[in-house]
């Protein structure tokens, strides 16, 4: 297991697809198809949750090597919080 960093240390810059990406207009996007999906309702707003879904595994996927245990557990409760508001609204 790699060595924590101290939480209050700058985050390494990235050289992914979405280090260009400014955090305020993902929190932006992310909330408005959220609440898309919820005020829609049925089919077309289900399937925007689970495309919210889908992104959330797909950072999952990448970044669970270096997350600690309780961040894991953290993450998976918001991605079943998420995938159970989807099938809710359909």
């Amino acid at each position: 297991m790699p060595p924590q960093r101290p939480m209050r240390a700058p985050l390494p810059a990235g050289r992914g697809p979405l280090s260009r990406v400014s955090p305020s207009l993902a929190f932006l996007v992310v909330v408005a198809v959220f609440a898309t999906g919820v005020l829609v309702r049925g089919a077309v707003g289900a399937g925007l949750l689970f495309l919210l879904a889908a992104g959330v595994v797909t950072l999952l996927a990448g970044t669970w090597r270096v997350l600690s245990a309780g961040q894991r557990a953290g993450r998976a409760l918001v991605l079943a919080l998420l995938v159970g508001i989807a099938f809710s609204v359909l």
